[in-house]
């Protein structure tokens, strides 16, 4: 399903960086729901922290093809993984939008974005695309407030993505900071998966076992993914 707007720029790009490490690049890209996601390291819980009318931040207006000071609804929640903060996610809307197409925007309260975005077949998702954040943009602010000792010296520590979705031409662009935390968890698996004696997993004769994975990663053309993934 075509989609009509586009969230890439200078800084936020379809192709992580190369210097992102492999569970960056992996996270930063995967499709699906980002909750769903979570909890396959454990119990997710939502904390919202803001939801207030507001002006879009400086590379924000652009993405959602409106005015830089049109004011929009914004949602900001931390997920934690059994108590332990993972991501913080900012999610924007126009206002008419929020109080019409995106209106059960306002009535989530603590239930994740995802219920919203993955329930309407009618829902498009454009490209996801991604960055690394520096001191002065405001999502860097907002994630630092969840971790301790953050300052710029550690800004090489938090990557985002973002992607915008549409429903009825109307846009809502989930901006997502993946946190310290959920890195160093995701390399202890790695460690602990490493150090497990290797098994024997019997081969079929003639034929190299299927790679299975969990996930898809859909690479757009033109700007936009055609799935609905997060």
């Amino acid at each position: 399903m075509p989609i009509c707007f586009d969230p890439t720029d200078a800084h936020w790009r379809v192709a992580p960086l190369p210097a992102f490490s492999p569970h960056q690049k992996d996270w930063l890209t995967r499709g699906g729901s980002l909750t769903a996601h979570l909890r396959t390291l454990g119990a997710v819980a939502v904390h919202v922290t803001r939801e207030a009318v507001a002006l879009p931040w400086a590379d924000e207006y652009r993405a959602l093809a409106i005015a830089p000071r049109a004011p929009v609804w914004v949602r900001e929640v931390v997920l934690s993984v059994d108590g332990v903060p993972f991501v913080a996610a900012h999610s924007i809307a126009p206002v008419a939008a929020s109080t019409g197409v995106w209106q059960a925007m306002r009535r989530l309260r603590t239930r994740p974005l995802a219920e919203l975005l993955y329930s309407d077949s009618s829902v498009a998702r454009s490209a996801l695309v991604s960055r690394r954040l520096t001191a002065r943009h405001p999502l860097f602010r907002l994630a630092a407030r969840e971790i301790e000792g953050v300052d710029e010296r550690r800004a090489h520590a938090l990557v985002a993505r973002r992607s915008v979705f549409e429903r009825h031409r109307a846009p809502l662009m989930v901006t997502e900071c993946m946190l310290p935390a959920l890195w160093a968890h995701l390399a202890a698996r790695s460690e602990a998966r490493t150090a497990e004696p290797q098994r024997q997993i019997p081969r079929e004769h003639g034929r190299p076992l299927e790679h299975t994975a969990a996930r898809s990663h859909q690479v757009a053309h033109g700007g936009r993914d055609g799935t609905r993934v997060l």
